[in-house]
């Protein structure tokens, strides 16, 4: 797997399983149905965040990352970033190699920490996924997000130290 920074050709490879994810309304707290261009726009960071891609052997997109500070200002030392795995792809450890190119490009940006602010209680894979990789929860906010089948359930805050 080959993780690399996504260019605008790219977006025609993400976009599918990037309109699948968040249409399921499981994970993401983004509207449903938005169209290509405010996806995109949500998704790719201008410099110095960043976007990237995983290609499998045959160039194939499989996921997805996209970096940046938690905030401006003041609170710019400490970085954020999300992915997306494509679903027909999921298990092969994609998600984990994007985490840890993540983690990576923040220490070497030279954040101070990293942290997720929406990290849905429901979505077990990336909890635990986050968890192994040195990722606290610091704090869940109850019933911040409507899940299709659930109901609400809280968003976890987590953060670790790079």
């Amino acid at each position: 797997m080959l993780i690399r920074e996504a260019t605008d050709e790219d977006w025609a490879g993400i976009r599918p399983f990037f309109r699948a994810i968040v249409a399921a309304g499981e994970t993401f707290p983004y509207v449903l149905d938005l169209d290509s261009d405010a996806a995109r726009a949500i998704w790719y960071s201008a410099a110095p965040n960043r976007t990237v891609v995983a290609l499998d052997d045959d160039g194939t997109i499989v996921g997805t990352a996209k970096m940046n500070n938690n905030r401006d200002g003041n609170g710019s030392h400490v970085a954020s970033a999300s992915y997306m795995v494509d679903p027909a792809h999921a298990g092969r450890g994609i998600g984990r190699a994007l985490c840890e190119y993540s983690i990576a490009w923040a220490r070497d940006a030279g954040f101070r920490a990293m942290q997720f602010n929406a990290v849905v209680e429901t979505n077990v894979h990336a909890v635990n996924l986050y968890r192994s990789l040195g990722f606290e929860i610091v704090g869940t906010v109850p019933e911040a997000f409507r899940h299709p089948r659930e109901g609400y359930v809280g968003l976890h805050i987590m953060h670790r130290y790079l």
